[in-house]
């Protein structure tokens, strides 16, 4: 954090309570959280992509039991439901590549596969649905978005934040929230330091076709390389997150569609017939990064901005929604008792709820990829034991569940499907 170096002219600045900075799931569902349950505050939502842009989103996202409660409380789950896909069922594998047979070590399936009763623990959902439409809802209510622009500054000044954009505006707001990614510019200025490891690898997400149904079924086949999951799509189509080594990564996502095709079908098996890709292919590095702090006066991290995680267990989107449930609630109880909502007291309140859960599922992903990326025998057998009791074990099984879904631990309202 620095002072800025000008000050802008009185025309150019404007007041909100929140300033959040990013407009993604994390910003844009946190600006819609907010405002739902408090109309009178004033939240501006600032990113450096256009809104129009989130439609176009070719990915899309597993999205946890507890996080769809969330969306269904935010008034979006009736119109995206059309999209989403129900994950039914999840299978394990654990194979070399060149195996022409993948034993299936554990099942998620029937009871044991759902987080209550007969709701599914997760569902897949396309990122161009979901975006527009809490955008969409953020904006009906009134908040105000900053778009394109990018919060390049910040300076604080007692009882407020005067935040400097880059269009040459400014606004002066009592909190900032950082929503702005794993390589926050806002989080390096607010002087938070992150504990950071690179995996060496990076994950291929796509979109694919195949001949036969997948009836809700998802896979996770972990691999010398790192774990293969194939997430089902509505329709005869399935989301690839694909973990290779970096350089690997690379090379196959430069490579033209048969050769990618023939890696590709490597490593999916003909289960389900014959595969044809269904959309473009991006490689993204895989890394850990832990924020020691998430909050500073009159700022807090939210999502990747805090915490980016291996997606060996489909969790990062999720603990972000987390981040968002918790820290409305904070935000919205400490102003409906007049205090001050970006006081170091009321936001160490969400520092204290989110950062131990955080840095666990953080250790947790690290130890899993560890464990799971390399092709040594003695491990393969201790880990696919340790697979197989677990199977065997219903208690133990729908723990690991009840974790997936989200309803682990104490929770924030939202997460329960109940309003702030």
């Amino acid at each position: 954090m620095r002072e800025s170096q000008a000050a802008d002219s009185p025309a150019q600045e404007s007041a909100a309570d929140v300033v959040i900075a990013g407009g993604g799931y994390v910003g844009l569902s946190l600006a819609l959280a907010l405002k739902q349950a408090d109309p009178s505050m004033e939240v501006a939502v600032v990113d450096p992509k256009p809104m129009d842009s989130l439609a176009r989103d070719p990915r899309a996202s597993a999205i946890a039991a507890a996080a769809c409660r969330m969306l269904d409380q935010l008034g979006i789950w009736d119109e995206i439901r059309a999209t989403a896909q129900p994950i039914n069922e999840m299978i394990v594998t654990d194979s070399k590549l060149r195996d022409t047979v993948r034993p299936v070590f554990l099942t998620f399936a029937g009871e044991t596969g759902s987080a209550q009763g007969d709701e599914p623990f997760a569902h897949m959902i396309p990122n161009g649905a979901m975006l527009p439409a809490l955008y969409k809802a953020a904006l009906a209510l009134g908040v105000r978005f900053h778009a394109p622009d990018t919060a390049r500054d910040f300076h604080q000044a007692g009882d407020h934040v005067s935040v400097a954009l880059a269009s040459g505006g400014r606004i002066r707001a009592k909190l900032l929230v950082a929503a702005d990614g794993v390589r926050s510019r806002l989080r390096d200025l607010a002087g938070i330091r992150t504990v950071h490891w690179s995996y060496g690898q990076s994950g291929i997400v796509t979109t694919v076709k195949h001949e036969r149904p997948h009836n809700g079924r998802a896979e996770e086949h972990f691999l010398p390389a790192g774990p293969f999951a194939i997430l089902p799509l509505p329709g005869n189509r399935s989301s690839l997150v694909w973990t290779e080594r970096t350089g690997d990564a690379d090379r196959l996502v430069r490579a033209d569609d048969f050769t990618f095709e023939l890696e590709l079908e490597r490593r999916f098996g003909h289960h389900l017939g014959k595969l044809e890709l269904d959309g473009p292919r991006h490689a993204y590095p895989l890394g850990l990064t832990l924020a020691r702090d998430f909050v500073r006066p009159r700022i807090a991290l939210a999502g990747d901005a805090a915490h980016g995680i291996h997606p060996i267990a489909g969790q990062g989107l999720n603990l972000g929604f987390k981040d968002v449930a918790a820290l409305a609630e904070v935000i919205v109880e400490a102003r409906r008792l007049g205090q001050d909502i970006g006081g170091l007291d009321v936001l160490e309140r969400y520092q204290r709820w989110r950062r131990f859960d955080t840095f666990q599922m953080g250790v947790v992903t690290d130890v899993l990829n560890r464990l799971f990326s390399n092709d040594l025998d003695v491990v393969r057998g201790i880990r696919d034991f340790g697979l197989g009791l677990v199977d065997r074990l219903p208690k133990l099984k729908g723990m690991f569940i009840r974790e997936a879904a989200g309803f682990a631990g104490p929770a924030p309202r939202l997460l329960t499907g109940e309003a702030i």
